[in-house]
Order: structure tokens, then sequence, then C-alpha cells
């Protein structure tokens, strides 16, 4: 379990110095320490609330809010398998049981070898494609047992072309200096930046 390492320090400097208020960085900083060690550290959460200015237990309070943001050591793979309505209507329980024979774990088990953490979920919000799941919460649709073994198999080798647990995106956003919105804090003192970049409506064009 660590803090933030110096590299990710930096770059949880760079995302707090988007905000005109430190605190409304937290869900992004709290990404960042997932993708560096997997799950967000107690360690981390007090590195946290040291940056932005809150106590560990408010940290605490919005990482345990979100089922995304996990506390616990998991795999490098979540599968996450819908059993929502329409999911179940098309064979997600079946599908459910044939990844628990496969893997050798109960929803909420980890594989020995910490490669896959097995989750049944609630709805995915992916029901025309039932039955679906998700790995690290990127989509997979009309999956049959087949489907997952294939899935399975791939997440072994390295070769499914998933980022690790933690990792949100293969690219890191970046957003020019010249495109804030302005890091006037919301007290009243100074006007945005975004105010003084566009003219205000004259109603010509409505």
């Amino acid at each position: 379990m660590a803090r933030l390492n110096a590299a990710n320090l930096a770059v949880a400097q760079q995302i707090i110095d988007r905000y005109p208020v430190a605190r409304s960085a937290l869900i992004p900083l709290l990404h960042l320490a997932q993708e560096q060690d997997g799950y967000v550290t107690e360690e981390a959460m007090a590195h946290i609330a040291e940056l932005v200015g809150i106590t560990p237990a408010e940290v605490m309070g919005t990482c345990s809010f979100y089922e995304m943001l996990k506390r616990e050591p998991v795999g490098d793979y979540m599968v996450n398998i819908c059993h929502g309505i329409s999911c179940h209507l098309l064979g997600a329980s079946e599908l459910i049981r044939h990844a628990e024979a496969t893997l050798g774990v109960k929803p909420g088990g980890t594989t020995d070898d910490g490669k896959i953490t097995l989750e049944a979920v609630e709805c995915i919000a992916a029901c025309t494609e039932a039955p679906c799941l998700q790995v690290n919460y990127r989509y997979r649709n009309r999956v049959t047992p087949e489907d997952f073994d294939q899935l399975v198999g791939g997440l072994r080798a390295g070769t499914a072309e998933v980022a690790p647990h933690g990792r949100l995106a293969k690219v890191r956003q970046r957003v020019d200096e010249h495109r804030w919105a302005g890091v006037s804090p919301p007290d009243g003192q100074g006007e945005p930046a975004w105010m003084a970049r566009n003219p205000a409506d004259d109603g010509a064009g409505s």
C-alpha cells in the first residue's frame, strides 16, 4: 500500500490546478490512486486529503460511494456480468454459473493467479445487447459461454487488449491552458476567464 508516487504526485497537481477549489479534484485523484495500485489504499486517501485540504474521512466518504472505486485488492481484470432483467431473461444466470465453473470462484472472488475478479452486477444499461458483461468497465455484448471462455483465455494470455484494473484510458486527458474555464474562486472574487473570452449575448441571434 502506498501514497501517490512522485510521477503521480506531479499529475495530481496538474489535475488540482484545473479546479477553482482543490477539493473539486477529489474524484479524478481517486481514479489516479486506483490506476497506481489497482485499488485505492488508505495511505493514498490520506495523501489526497492532504493535497486538497480535507479530512481522510471526507475522502473515504466519496471513495466508498462509487462502485468503480475499490478499497480492497482485486484482480487485474474485473469481469462484471449483468443479471438485470433483460440479461436474466436471455441467459445471464447460466452465464454466471458457467463463469463460476470456468474461473473456480463465486461472484466477489478472485482467481488464485490474481488475474480475474468475478462480479454479478445489476443493470449496466446495455439491455438491447443482453446478455452482456464488462471487463474493467469495457463492454462485451451478447456473450455466450464460448465467448466467455475465449475472453478469459485472452485475458490470461495478455491478448485481450484490456488495460489492467484502475486505468481508465490509454491516453491521459490534457487541456491546453488557453481552453481552461478559469480558476477564479466561486465566492465572487474575480470574473471567470470564459466570461471575458465570450462576448455578451446582445439578443441579435434570438
